[in-house]
């Protein structure tokens, strides 16, 4: 992920060696005063929203102690505070939530009844992720020195926004960040240093965008020296679109032009700032780019590269042999940890391995506490939290320093922004410590079976897609009589796979056009932000319904209890992801089918459009708004 300097900084008296000392010293100092940073972060948190309504409705009083706040505050999820965010949203100024006013709505990646959570921020939040982004590369320094000499060739992108009913914008909190002026007007700092002009990256188009970056990406190949995107899925994207489009690309390179249908000026403008004819480079990336295996294309196109900087924890590591085949086995790097909610903490190894990865959590980002966790131990089945918590259950809840070495928690966070004792849904698991502040490794989103980009697909709403999409079978006499799921990401996008087993009563066969009709309807019926992926970003796939062999489920079962499952506590996974369970049910299969075209996706939440919404569809194999 980029990261952004302090706008204090000016060339002139600019010391690299000096901030990074600094940098260094002041993550050595809250982590060993852990406990007494956390304690003035809530204490300034609830002075300074004394007297909004929220934490008066609950009785607060206008205590700033931690006692008083765990006693009378409730952890809540989103649901929680729907009510008030909808009021926010839709034009209601007064201090709800924060004693400052909210500048704009941050939409996460997690959703609530279909629809992308809207988590309010403030102004001065953009400092506070300023700030841990100003974190990394001093930290990155020490492990890889040099990095101030060359370019970072990272893939970033803004995705649509829309305008809330009382006319607050809502967007993602990238491109909240990429279009403040924290990142547009940031001075000079070799650590952000980019091969992708601003133009580039801020480009709605996304395929424009794309080609855009790639162009000045190769153009500058000699001057890189790391690489990345923020998921490990958008990195890989852009490499299978150099692999479809690289005969252009090499022609805009060998003559210093830019393809026809690169049509936003500014993009134009600042492409051409940058490019010149190179029939040379043009002639050395059309040979590697030419050769049947692109096997470790990373290092070929880039030979500087020291490290591909992108997240692989969590459902990005079913990326990492794809990751370690194109980059010739470079680092893989995560760096930090964030979410729409808040920023948390950044990696103080970054050279681990992707499975080490632990995360050391920043004491001024936000006021912690952590629900303990208690599962059993299963390959399959996600870990499934209560939505409320009884009396006993709030109890259980611990400070940062009061954690376990090797306990998993869920994430509990009090922000600037007016997020109080919220679950972000998060389950971390303990790894170890900086000085007095606990390091986590990321376990998993909470709820969550399915995942190939940003989208986030629970249980529930799978039950509730396949139940939909079963109708269709009802004029057949035939019905799903079991069922479960799997993310395909051997192909680029990676795509859902629904795995049925029938039950057929009647005679009539079923055609194929009505299965496709099933996979139509269960991409109708989930979330917003997967319809997005499928219909505007393209980071996801058709989805794929396989029908197998009758009996199929039983060997299912069989094969758990050979692997010491209980039979009588087995239950069919609605998700899997271990291989031989992949490759038993594939063994199986006789027959498949895709989404014949892109679900319907507006952008915006449903109850903000008019009676004739906008909708983007997939027509011709061009997005297009209709």
């Amino acid at each position: 992920m980029p990261e952004a300097p302090k706008n204090t900084l000016k060339p002139t008296d600019y010391q690299l060696a000096e901030k990074n000392k600094k940098t260094l010293e002041f993550i050595e100092n809250v982590t060993t005063n852990a406990d007494e940073v956390q304690k003035k972060v809530l204490s300034e948190i609830l002075s300074r929203n004394a007297h909004v309504e929220y934490l008066r409705r609950h009785g607060l009083n206008g205590h700033t102690d931690r006692e008083t706040f765990k006693k009378v505050m409730p952890v809540i999820t989103y649901e929680d505070i729907q009510p008030d965010i909808t009021r926010i949203a839709n034009g209601d100024s007064s201090p709800i939530l924060c004693s400052k006013p909210i500048s704009e709505f941050l939409t996460s990646s997690g959703t609530s009844g279909g629809e992308r959570k809207l988590m309010p921020t403030i102004e001065e939040e953009l400092e506070r992720r300023s700030l841990l982004y100003s974190l990394l590369m001093p930290v990155m320094s020490q492990f890889v020195p040099g990095l101030e000499k060359g370019k970072g060739m990272y893939f970033l992108f803004i995705k649509s926004e829309a305008k809330t009913p009382g006319g607050l914008v809502a967007r993602p909190v990238l491109t909240s960040y990429y279009k403040s002026s924290h990142f547009k007007d940031r001075p000079y700092d070799p650590y952000t240093n980019y091969t992708s002009p601003n133009e580039t990256i801020l480009c709605p188009d996304s395929y424009q965008s794309m080609y855009s970056q790639l162009l000045c990406g190769l153009y500058q190949n000699k001057e890189v020296v790391r690489v990345g995107a923020v998921f490990a899925s958008g990195f890989i994207r852009a490499i299978r679109f150099l692999e479809k489009h690289w005969p252009v690309l090499v022609n805009d390179i060998r003559k210093g032009t830019i393809y026809s249908q690169i049509t936003d000026p500014s993009v134009r403008e600042a492409v051409m700032k940058i490019l010149k004819p190179d029939p040379k480079l043009a002639d050395f990336i059309e040979n590697e780019c030419s050769k049947d295996s692109w096997q470790g294309i990373i290092t070929r196109l880039w030979p500087n590269t020291k490290y591909v900087d992108v997240i692989v924890t969590g459902t990005m590591s079913q990326y990492i042999p794809t990751l370690d085949y194109y980059s010739n086995g470079l680092p893989l790097v995560c760096t930090m940890y964030a979410s729409s909610e808040c920023y948390f903490g950044v990696n103080l190894n970054p050279l681990c391995k992707p499975s080490e990865v632990s995360y050391t959590l920043i004491p001024t980002m936000a006021y912690f506490e952590f629900l303990p966790v208690h599962r059993n131990n299963g390959v399959t089945n996600p870990i499934s939290m209560p939505k409320s918590l009884n009396e006993k259950e709030q109890k259980e809840l611990v400070d940062l320093v009061d954690v376990k070495l090797g306990q998993e928690y869920e994430l509990v966070v009090t922000t600037y922004a007016g997020l109080y004792r919220y679950r972000v849904g998060d389950v971390l698991r303990v790894a170890g410590f900086k000085n007095k502040s606990p390091q986590f490794n990321f376990i998993c989103r909470k709820n969550v079976v399915l995942s190939i980009d940003s989208d986030k697909t629970d249980e529930v709403e799978l039950q509730n897609a396949v139940k939909n999409a079963v109708n269709h079978l009802i004029p057949f006499d035939a019905t799903v009589s079991e069922y479960t799921s799997y993310a395909d990401t051997t192909s680029i996008p990676g795509h859902y796979v629904l795995y049925w087993e029938l039950s057929l009563n009647g005679t009539t066969p079923i055609p194929p056009s009505v299965f496709e009709d099933c996979c139509l309807t269960i991409e109708e019926s989930l979330n917003s932000v997967y319809r997005q992926g499928r219909v505007c970003d393209k980071s996801i796939g058709p989805l794929e319904i396989k029908i197998v062999e009758p009996g199929t489920f039983d060997k299912l079962m069989d094969y758990a209890i050979s692997l010491g499952a209980s039979i009588n506590q087995y239950k069919t996974p609605r998700c899997v992801k271990f291989a031989p369970i992949v490759e038993l049910l594939n063994s199986r299969v006789v027959s498949n089918y895709f989404s014949p075209k892109c679900p319907k996706w507006v952008p915006g939440h449903k109850q903000w459009s008019s009676n004739k919404p906008t909708r983007i569809e997939e027509i011709n194999g061009k997005t297009q708004t209709v």
